[in-house]
């Protein structure tokens, strides 16, 4: 039980970062507009997304330090702060994602407008940020997001035709009315929505709060082949659900309701009610997810005493970067921004981030003074380089294709 249990780290990590409420809305859209086309794209962000986790959580593990904590001493200062100004925003801009996401979700629970719903759900964030436990936070918020699995049922209920599903899956192709340029807009948006950088600092964060050594080698790679490749695997049905529904009605994805509908048609009120309590789940655990992440990487930057294994009193600085952070999300959202349009920009923005992010872990992963005999061996250099080119091309066509498609219009 206790094994299981740790794999809770893993499991919020993965659902916090592949199933925001802008995962959620983007997985759909691209369901209903390019059906499984896109599919590969989120393998390549798994693969991406496990190989760099693993190395920020054994660098963690065997250094007993976060990663961000390195990143400043190993590397240069100015370096290191380039990283944290471009995550640190990023991080903003997804936070306030996640508070509307959770107000959205709980709109569909209780037909309240969003706008009541976005103070209580920062005010409940920063509850448990400040009084709960990492360990029960990760094991609750995690395990009650497993009910998400409700996609991958109402896939099977749907009974679609499976060979056409793996046909679009395998043999990838720009569907007939959508522009090539569009295509690679969404390629580019769900592999920063896999890449997303908040998602490293908190699970090399968390591993500190939870005392790893290297005897929790061996946990920390469970943690990394379980808790991804299943976020992942939900993001897929998300998609799928929306390829057998929504794309031969033509239905176009503007709100969660249509997220949850082949949910809802799959599985009746019962399937509906289990799904909103997944994504209230999963948009609550990205927010503390992100509030967290800000706090960890602005104190580990300028060194300040962090974590929820230290009491409020010997943190503060960390927990006034939480809480600035949330009263900055919900002033944005009061101002009635579509909290899905934030996190669809954040996401292609992160995009751009992804080499100041993903390069010092690779060095530090190579590192013995900080790795010793547990640097990285050929295969992960040799894939980790592959990476790298791949999230610089990303980087650098991101902003081009959101201006040339108008943002995926």
């Amino acid at each position: 039980m206790k094994k299981v249990l740790g794999l809770a780290l893993g499991i919020l990590t993965a659902i916090g970062g592949f199933l925001d409420i802008g995962d959620l809305v983007t997985n759909a859209v691209v369901g209903s507009r390019f059906g499984l086309s896109l599919a590969w794209v989120v393998v390549v962000g798994v693969i991406g997304i496990c190989l760099f986790a693993e190395m920020s959580g054994r660098v963690a593990a065997v250094s007993g330090r976060a990663t961000f904590e390195i990143i400043r001493e190993r590397l240069s200062p100015r370096m290191a702060f380039a990283n944290l100004s471009a995550s640190f925003l990023i991080n903003l801009l997804t936070l306030t994602a996640e508070v509307g996401g959770i107000a959205l979700a709980l709109q569909l629970a209780s037909d309240v407008a969003p706008r009541l719903w976005i103070p209580v759900a920062a005010l409940a964030v920063w509850l448990v940020v400040w009084r709960v436990k990492f360990q029960v936070l990760e094991n609750v918020t995690g395990l009650v997001g497993l009910t998400l699995v409700v996609f991958a049922v109402a896939l099977f209920l749907l009974a679609p035709d499976w060979s056409r599903l793996a046909q679009d899956a395998l043999a990838p192709s720009v569907p007939t009315g959508e522009h090539p340029l569009t295509y690679w807009y969404y390629a580019i948006a769900l592999f920063g929505a896999a890449m997303t950088p908040y998602e490293v600092f908190f699970f090399s964060s968390g591993a500190v709060e939870e005392k790893w050594s290297v005897k929790d080698l061996g946990q920390e790679r469970l943690n990394v082949l379980v808790g991804f490749p299943f976020g992942g695997l939900l993001s897929l049905a998300i998609a799928g659900c929306a390829t057998v529904v929504l794309l031969p009605a033509g239905i176009e994805v503007t709100s969660l309701s249509e997220v949850v509908g082949p949910v809802a048609l799959a599985g009746g009120k019962l399937a509906l009610a289990v799904v909103i309590v997944g994504i209230v789940a999963a948009t609550f655990g990205a927010a503390l997810e992100t509030a967290l992440s800000g706090g960890y990487t602005v104190a580990q930057f300028f060194g300040w005493s962090w974590g929820k294994f230290r009491r409020p009193v010997q943190a503060a600085r960390f927990h006034l970067v939480v809480i600035i952070s949330l009263l900055v999300a919900v002033g944005v959202l009061m101002t009635g921004v579509d909290p899905v349009k934030v996190t669809e920009y954040s996401v292609v923005f992160s995009a751009i981030a992804l080499p100041l992010t993903y390069l010092p872990i690779l060095i530090i992963a190579n590192d013995p003074q900080y790795m010793g005999e547990h640097v990285n061996g050929r295969f992960t250099n040799g894939a980790g380089m592959v990476y790298l080119v791949i999230i610089v091309v990303a980087s650098v066509a991101a902003i081009p294709l959101m201006l040339l498609t108008g943002a995926g219009a």
